[in-house]
């Protein structure tokens, strides 16, 4: 017994090391219920949001892109495409939507969301064109509570009660996170992989991260970034 504890120590050690993953991807390969990947963030307390990340997928259905979700909010900060193409970012539970932005498949996406505590304003940019600027969750709060950061499900509850029917089924690559909110010209540079700074929450050349399920970590692929 005591040897299996100890194989669970060394195994959770392993997992909470940073790892470098330039020119990398999670590939996330079949609809399901549990398969995910958790993220560590290196704070609890955000007085502004950005996330950026790519992806790439043929899913025509709603699919969940990133969920955090805390104790008293389970949609924290959401990035969710619904099946008519429209953009969703959800803050502290608070529900803005996007249309009009490109809604292409088969191809490498770069998708920022960003809230701004200082006007409670939310936004959407893909691909570096920007949507309407839309109030969200109120001005001059913060998002606190221990979050937990999924990828490739939604959570509808704190850490579970995942739904197959939203889940991610493709590439993700180059999650970063940020506790403010990137200019217009840092967006266009994460977009063009031009001399951005990394995020300073998550760090995808610097990831800590656990797998569940059948998600695969492997080189890049379909991009003139390999």
């Amino acid at each position: 017994m005591d040897r299996l504890v100890l194989v669970s120590i060394l195994i959770t050690m392993c997992w909470a090391v940073p790892q470098d993953l330039s020119g990398k991807m999670f590939t996330f390969p079949k609809e399901s219920d549990s398969e995910h990947v958790r993220l560590i963030p290196i704070e609890e307390t955000y007085s502004s949001v950005t996330v950026c990340l790519r992806y790439f997928t043929d899913v025509k259905r709603t699919y969940s892109l990133f969920s955090m979700a805390t104790p008293t909010a389970t949609n924290d900060f959401l990035l969710f495409k619904m099946a008519n193409g429209d953009m969703e970012l959800t803050v502290r539970d608070v529900l803005s939507t996007y249309s009009g932005l490109p809604d292409i498949q088969n191809t490498w996406i770069a998708l920022c969301g960003t809230w701004d505590s200082n006007t409670g304003l939310s936004q959407i940019w893909l691909n570096g064109k920007p949507s309407a600027r839309k109030l969200g969750y109120s001005k001059k709060r913060v998002l606190n509570g221990k979050p937990i950061i999924i990828l490739g499900q939604e959570q509808d509850s704190y850490g579970g009660t995942f739904d197959k029917g939203q889940s991610f089924i493709g590439q993700l690559s180059d999650v970063h996170m940020w506790n403010y909110v990137l200019s217009t010209c840092e967006i266009q540079r994460f977009t063009s992989n031009v001399n951005f700074s990394p995020g300073n929450i998550l760090n995808w050349h610097s990831l800590e991260f656990t797998i569940n399920g059948d998600v695969v970590v492997e080189n890049k692929q379909n991009s003139c970034e390999d």
